[in-house]
């Protein structure tokens, strides 16, 4: 088997880092602010940045790959060739949707990561097999070491650009992106050598170096131009602050701080297939329930459409109590507390209502809150 001498064109080397950058740029900032979007313009804009992100990785491949040089004419397979730019970008695809419809937690950042470099190493691969007239001989080495590489910088790019949804992290993970990106194909190349192959393969049309130019061409332009649309709106001021708005007048004299009596929080929930609010007062506790919440009053059960998560941000400044991770109490409505070894629970007055567990960890603080409302009894 003779192993054909290769080069590379320096000039698409610098082309393809160049193109992995900005489809990196592209990606991240689609996604920036969309938690205070409609939930039509944040999937639009999820489905826009996969395309960025995904078509980003196969356009870095090809760039590069046209810069390829071999002693023999070679071709590409054009339908294994979409495959690789499709799986690109489905992968990208599900990686965002964990991340914005999902639970942001340090866990998803890094399985998101790590689903980009799978897509990354997916599509070179498949874009690999689609050439004709020469195969890929790779090394074990080489894959390991690239697939390593691929997954370690995109949980990294991700870290950086998720952890902190700033101007500068997205900056930084645009580096690591395009790094990871670049990383993976020229490291992968290295370990690769080619032989020449006597017949063309027959799963799709062949395509010419020329053919896969023009291609390539067309949708670096593509990613170029969402580029410069994106990059608009780092200059644009924020609405609420316009460029050309009169600054306010100083007030001519201070006033004492006007102090503004709280407003009890009203808890959404449903009854009867009909929303209503129930004042905070009302309730005696709130229960998680998966992605809601269980309302429970002194008569009733509903059910609120709060997280966990939302309940406790708002009414835990009105005075609630978080026994539980799982439960809010009503420290005012509490008839009684109950304390059993490292465990304890609060008692309401009202026929047929469970008690409210209250956690190991929240033991003492629940005892002393409770120690202070009326009514209440230390066990």
């Amino acid at each position: 088997m003779e192993l054909l001498p290769f080069t590379h064109s320096a000039f698409l080397i610098v082309m393809s880092c160049l193109v992995a950058l900005v489809a990196g740029f592209t990606g991240l900032s689609l996604t920036r602010d969309l938690s205070a979007k409609p939930m039509f313009q944040k999937k639009a804009a999820i489905a826009l940045s996969s395309v960025a992100l995904g078509g980003g990785i196969w356009a870095m491949h090809f760039v590069a790959m046209l810069g390829l040089q071999l002693p023999i004419l070679f071709y590409y397979d054009a339908a294994i060739t979409l495959v690789s730019a499709l799986s690109a970008i489905l992968l990208v695809g599900a990686a965002l949707i964990l991340l914005h419809f999902a639970e942001r937690t340090p866990k998803i950042i890094m399985l998101a990561g790590a689903i980009v470099g799978v897509g990354v190493l997916v599509m070179h691969y498949i874009g690999m097999a689609g050439l004709e007239l020469c195969r890929a001989i790779y090394t074990p080495l080489g894959v390991i070491f690239s697939s390593i590489v691929a997954i370690g910088l995109c949980m990294l790019a991700f870290w950086i650009a998720y952890g902190h949804r700033t101007n500068r992290n997205i900056v930084l993970g645009t580096f690591c992106f395009a790094t990871a990106v670049c990383s993976v194909h020229f490291l992968a190349m290295a370990g690769t050598a080619f032989v020449a192959e006597p017949d063309l393969a027959e799963f799709g049309p062949s395509m010419s170096n020329e053919t896969l130019a023009l291609g390539v061409i067309f949708f670096s332009f593509v990613i170029f131009g969402a580029c410069l649309w994106v990059s608009v709106t780092y200059l644009v001021p924020p609405v609420d602050q316009p460029a050309d708005a009169p600054k306010p007048e100083p007030d001519p004299a201070p006033t004492p701080p006007q102090t503004l009596a709280p407003v009890a929080p009203q808890v959404p929930c449903e009854r009867d297939g009909a929303k209503v609010f129930v004042r905070a007062g009302d309730v005696l506790f709130l229960r998680a329930d998966g992605h809601y919440s269980q309302v429970y009053t002194e008569s009733e059960r509903l059910f609120c459409v709060w997280p966990i998560t939302e309940a406790t941000r708002r009414l835990l400044p009105a005075g609630f109590l978080q026994t539980h991770r799982s439960y809010l109490v009503n420290p005012g409505r509490v008839a009684r507390f109950e304390r059993s070894k490292d465990k304890g629970r609060c008692v309401f007055d009202a026929p047929d209502l469970p008690p409210a567990p209250v956690s190991r960890t929240k033991l003492r603080a629940t005892q002393d809150a409770l120690a202070n409302q009326d009514g209440a009894t230390r066990a």
